[in-house]
């Protein structure tokens, strides 16, 4: 499943989950520097559905706003 497909919820606790064993400093320096790239990639897919979803807030609220 790719990461446009996963709920916002799970990509940020994967996300979570990664920050905490970078924190921890419990890999190497090849390990982490792949971690650091996987966690851009949930950042900016979290961001992106972020994006998505008050984008349909607005519209929603335009709608509202159009008819009230």
């Amino acid at each position: 499943m790719s990461d446009a497909e996963r709920s916002f919820e799970d990509l940020e606790r994967e996300l979570e989950q990664l920050v905490a064993r970078l924190e921890r400093g419990e890999v190497g320096v090849d390990e982490a520097i792949q971690l650091w790239r996987r966690g851009e990639e949930l950042y900016l897919a979290c961001a992106a559905k972020l994006d998505a979803a008050e984008g349909r807030i607005e519209e929603l609220s335009a709608g509202s706003d159009a008819t009230g």
